[in-house]
């Protein structure tokens, strides 16, 4: 298994230099993700192509615990972000990767979720802290310090990883179904 793989770094470089020629077409809405309620605490996230995700909270919140939390998919969605944008990096340096693991974690107090305020009196926040990414990267007969700036680099302009470290703010809309 290995990231140089010339297809990526062709189709990089074909989309780079379309981008440079007309900006305006990277511009575009990201596909939506879908959540509905499925009863207790289960929900489906669905994308428009047909792939679904089921998450449920742990047994303590009254869910079952047999599936992945909303939380967890965010990380995973950091994780997995921040590896493809490593990739593609490596790829369009012509850099063969041998393995690449990306490992993101967080803490989270629980009183968040619940609107609960701590010792003082203050909201505890429902936002995890503490937020962290461990990188894991092997290419033999490389230079480590290479390798570093290439992650660095790769995070940087990694969309998910980005968000959260600009922290866009969040439009919320609703909408009252009428009874």
């Amino acid at each position: 298994m290995t990231a140089s793989n010339p297809a990526i770094a062709t189709a990089v470089q074909r989309v780079r230099s379309v981008l440079k020629r007309r900006p305006e077409t990277g511009l575009h809405e990201d596909a939506p993700a879908t959540a509905r309620w499925q009863g207790g605490t289960r929900v489906v996230a669905s994308h428009a192509n047909g792939a679904q995700v089921l998450t449920d909270l742990p047994s303590e919140l009254g869910g079952s615990g047999d599936q992945v939390t909303p939380g967890w998919l965010f990380r995973a969605g950091l994780a997995a972000c921040a590896t493809t944008s490593i990739v593609l990096k490596a790829a369009a340096e012509g850099i063969e990767l041998a393995a690449l693991e990306v490992r993101a974690g967080s803490r989270s107090d629980m009183r968040g979720l619940l609107g609960m305020n701590d010792e003082a009196g203050q909201p505890v926040h429902a936002d995890p802290s503490d937020l962290h990414m461990q990188v894991r990267i092997e290419v033999p007969g490389e230079a480590p310090d290479r390798l570093r700036a290439l992650v660095e680099r790769a995070v940087a302009c990694s969309p998910v990883p980005c968000m959260v470290g600009h922290a866009n703010a969040l439009a919320l809309h609703i909408d009252i179904a009428p009874a």
